[in-house]
């Protein structure tokens, strides 16, 4: 199958919508990273790991704007989960809905940024290991 993405452009645009697709920009990085390992299979660690640094970047781009802007209160519900599990909370910041919400609260909250750094990219590394997988077997 001839396509016009190359695999070097394809990762490049793989991190841009990983990274965009975890603002406030709705946009599916899974499917962005499912179509380009079917193009290309090969470049499964590549992906992968452009897509979660690029998706962990996005987050934490959005646990600053939480830092910068104290003023601004996060949902009661991100609130809740960071004051009771705190940073392991962050795992779940690639949720649909509450993601950005647990990132931006982390940041208000004063969630030491190393801690939510960590979980948040073991989170997003496991989604995307996960949407590897079903690439490969589908």
């Amino acid at each position: 199958m001839e396509t016009l993405l190359s695999p070097q452009s394809g990762l490049a645009g793989l991190t841009l919508a990983s990274f965009v697709a975890a603002t406030l920009v709705p946009l599916s990085s899974e499917a962005v990273l499912f179509g380009y390992l079917k193009l290309y299979p090969d470049h499964a660690l590549a992906a992968v790991t452009l897509a979660t640094l690029g998706n962990t970047a996005g987050g934490m781009t959005t646990y600053w704007i939480g830092r910068l802007v104290p003023a601004r209160q996060p949902g009661e519900r991100s609130l809740q989960l960071l004051r009771r599990y705190g940073a392991p909370a962050t795992f779940f910041a690639w949720l649909p809905l509450v993601g950005d919400a647990l990132c931006l609260a982390a940041g208000w909250l004063r969630i030491h940024w190393l801690a939510a750094l960590l979980f948040m990219a073991a989170g997003r590394l496991a989604r995307y290991v996960l949407i590897a997988q079903s690439a490969y077997w589908s």
